[in-house]
């Protein structure tokens, strides 16, 4: 399968994809064996859907609009590598949700969303018009429409085969094709990026943890012809710690794979302490991340990433929710870190929600299997494929932790995906907020100087000598 894919200078973000290996899903305790769509259902993503596959028609209420086209170029006077100003700086909210009225819009909200507002009198969601402002470049568009056709799922739903570059589902039947489109979805092909991690006290004082990483998303090699071009792997990731002072060094690689089956991640990890790279297998499931306090597991980064096979999951289709999008406020370079942390959540005042639809997906513990999150409810943006939200639920069967993505679209690449995300815990009553590039430098998308080498243990070792 040859894409034939050219990328202009106006776009040159070889392209992309997200997270750690996808989720295996399904309606019952197996997956049902999945081949692509029809050409004739393939063509609906020129038609009544988005070349993404989400709806194009707006809702009947008229509170979500039809889709014509998202942003797919930046502003007058965009320079590369500038934080990205406001698109909709001159909307103003429509209403706001708080608790005392939490239970008038309970219909839109999540769980965990309902439950902060019932936790924290402080809490409340500003409404904004909705804005369907995602768009991705032509050539993801022609992928995803081969995808349709020749995509199909393996190894009991943990691989997937005939896929590349695009969306492999966009026409989803099953759930975990559904979390395989978050996984595989489109950021580019390199890039590189500095971000703080946030994980407030109970007064509200933090350290931040600054991070630089660095990715090579292979699924979206365009040289690749086939997904057996990819050897089993999705990407390649490398993440050092900069500040503080006494965790600076800290090296963590991990290689994702696209058929778990076949061959599960590989990580390895270097300490300054020691000086020695040694394998990682605890960078997964339910171990704690190592920067979040132990507010996060593993699998939180990106909202959910690697091995799907502790859990059966369930498609429960679509739903309208107010999620955060179009959050550039929180993202600009003017706002401090001091602004955004606050004790118990961040600074509501600059997350904007809008009504969008989104797909529910339900994940359960398996029967033997062992994870600190029995039940996981999941919401994916229907426009980027986001995961922009999800319930977590402990051992008792209740909720625990509740997560949020802020997405906005990257309109120089384009890409839209989350520019941060964050964990709270209801019953610690703290919270941690990860992604956020105010005070670094942006996201550089077109890091072409980076090559496979560097993301090996020697390259590691390399890297820990510079």
């Amino acid at each position: 399968m040859n894409f034939g894919l050219d990328f202009q200078p106006k776009s040159r973000a070889k392209l992309l994809i997200g997270g750690s290996l996808a989720v295996a899903m399904s309606f019952g305790a197996t997956i049902s064996a999945s081949a692509g769509v029809s050409e004739a259902e393939a063509a609906r993503l020129d038609g009544d859907l988005t070349p993404m596959g989400s709806e194009r028609a707006g809702n009947a209420a008229g509170t979500i609009p039809a889709w014509t086209g998202g942003i797919s170029e930046p502003p007058a006077g965009f320079v590369q590598g500038q934080h990205h100003p406001d698109a909709f700086a001159d909307d103003k909210p429509l209403f706001q949700i708080t608790p005392s009225n939490a239970s008038q819009y309970a219909e839109n909200l999540t769980a965990g969303q309902l439950a902060l507002l019932g936790a924290y009198d402080t809490y409340s969601m500003n409404v904004y018009p909705t804005r369907r402002s995602c768009a991705f470049p032509e050539a993801i568009y022609a992928a995803n429409r081969r995808n349709a056709v020749e995509s199909s799922l393996v190894a009991d739903g943990n691989g997937v085969d005939g896929a590349l570059v695009g969306t492999p589902f966009p026409i989803p039947t099953q759930g975990v094709e559904v979390v395989w489109n978050h996984n595989l979805r489109y950021r580019g092909h390199k890039l590189t990026r500095q971000f703080a991690a946030l994980a407030p006290t109970f007064g509200g004082a933090f350290t931040p943890i600054t991070v630089r990483d660095q990715v090579i998303f292979t699924y979206v090699d365009p040289t690749n012809e086939t997904t057996a071009d990819l050897n089993n792997i999705s990407l390649k990731y490398m993440q050092t710690v900069v500040a503080p002072a006494r965790r600076a060094g800290e090296i963590i690689l991990v290689h994702d794979t696209i058929n778990q089956v076949q061959g599960p991640r590989n990580a390895w990890s270097y300490s300054p302490g020691t000086r020695r790279v040694r394998r990682a297998p605890t960078i997964a499931y339910d171990n704690p991340q190592s920067y979040s306090e132990g507010l996060q597991t593993a699998d939180n980064f990106d909202l959910f990433n690697g091995s799907p096979d502790r859990y059966t999951w369930e498609m429960q289709g679509k739903r309208e929710k107010y999620v955060a999008y179009n959050s550039y406020k929180l993202s600009a370079d003017t706002v401090t870190y001091e602004e955004i942390a606050s004790d118990r959540h961040i600074n509501q005042d600059l997350v904007r929600y809008e009504l969008h639809r989104v797909w529910q997906v339900e994940g359960k513990l398996r029967e033997g299997q062992r994870h600190i999150y029995t039940r996981r409810v999941k919401y994916f943006d229907e426009d980027s494929w986001t995961m922009s939200a999800a319930d977590l639920y402990d051992a008792r069967g209740e909720l625990w932790r509740v997560q949020e993505g802020h997405i906005i679209q990257y309109y120089d690449v384009p890409a839209c995906f989350n520019a941060s995300e964050m964990v709270y815990d209801l019953i610690v009553g703290r919270y941690t907020i990860q992604g956020l590039k105010n005070q670094e430098p942006m996201i550089n998308f077109f890091a072409d100087e980076l090559n496979e080498e560097e993301f090996t243990p020697s390259g590691v070792r390399a890297a820990a000598s510079r």
